[in-house]
């Protein structure tokens, strides 16, 4: 098994782009990789035999690439990660979603398994929590919008969720 200190940041965006391709085309090949790195198809050589070696991927020079269990299994890992972080960076925190999937990539191979999941869960209360949810967020934004910052309508939506969940408790 590969330990996550193993791999760098760019071999881990080669499981995750071999992993797209062969999702769409069942294998992949040099060429795509190449492509969708935005790099020179000589640059990928090395580092398809360096996932060889870790045992990470099936790599034959001139074939096609495909990844093993494990590899297979740190990819997905990483493409979670990537998918959270990009979803609460975009709807959460209301990045732009352009920016949101960079700074998603950047952060997504220095988060530890821990904190992802503690992330999950805190978007998972904001979701689900009847104090928060999707006005809690919508006031998030309306509250980064106002210059300067509205205090006083968080001490307002305060009350009005107090008086709500007291209504809830008598029904």
């Amino acid at each position: 098994m590969v330990d996550k200190m193993d791999l760098t940041e760019s071999l881990e965006d080669y499981l995750e782009i071999i992993l797209k391709l062969q999702n769409e085309n069942r294998v992949a090949r040099s060429k795509d990789i190449a492509e969708n790195m935005g790099i020179q198809r000589g640059s990928v050589t090395s580092m398809l035999k360096n996932l060889s070696e870790k045992e990470l991927i099936n790599y034959e020079p001139y074939g096609y690439i495909t990844l093993t269990d494990q590899g297979k299994k740190v990819a997905l890992e990483i493409t979670r990660r990537h998918a959270i972080l990009k979803d609460f960076l975009a709807r959460v925190v209301q990045i732009d979603p352009d920016k949101a999937n960079m700074m998603a990539c950047r952060m997504e191979h220095n988060i530890d398994r821990e904190s992802i999941d503690k992330l999950v869960r805190f978007v998972e209360f904001i979701d689900r929590c009847p104090r928060t949810g999707q006005d809690w967020i919508d006031s998030f934004v309306r509250f980064c919008a106002s210059d300067p910052k509205d205090w006083q309508t968080c001490m307002n939506c305060l009350e009005s969720c107090e008086i709500r969940h007291n209504l809830n408790k008598q029904d």
